[in-house]
């Protein structure tokens, strides 16, 4: 008996990642409102469960994770703590990008480049 694990937004979950969605911090809010609604020709979804993590940005389409780290990702533990994450991520066959805050508040432009970028390379890549 082969079954399939669940690891996208599972249901225990669900009450958080509809907080998070609900309490965007500001640079969330800005780079959502570049790649909303297919944008850059993609559709993204925010807040979205993968494993026991809760991806600020994810498009399924291109396997693509975005992460915006705040102040709070400095620290030792959140260092690890994202370590851990973007390894599994990658085990379960991701990419990952990220992005601090301030880069989204001072080069919102280059940040959406090298998203573009990243879907390129994703289509160039067989499956």
């Amino acid at each position: 008996m082969n079954e399939t694990i669940r690891i996208y937004n599972i249901n225990k979950n669900t009450k958080l990642r509809q907080s998070l969605r609900c309490d965007m911090p500001e640079a969330e809010k800005k780079l959502w409102q570049h790649i909303r609604k297919k944008q850059l020709g993609i559709k993204f979804r925010r807040q979205h469960g993968i494993g026991r993590y809760i991806a600020d940005f994810y498009c399924s389409e291109h396997k693509l994770v975005i992460e915006l780290d705040g102040d709070s990702h400095n620290s030792l533990e959140a260092q690890t703590y994202d370590k851990e994450r973007n390894m599994f991520m990658r085990q379960v066959g991701l990419n990952v990008l990220r992005f601090t805050n301030q880069e989204v508040f001072t080069n919102i432009e280059g940040i959406l480049e090298q998203i573009k970028e990243q879907m390129k390379s994703n289509r160039a890549t067989p499956p």
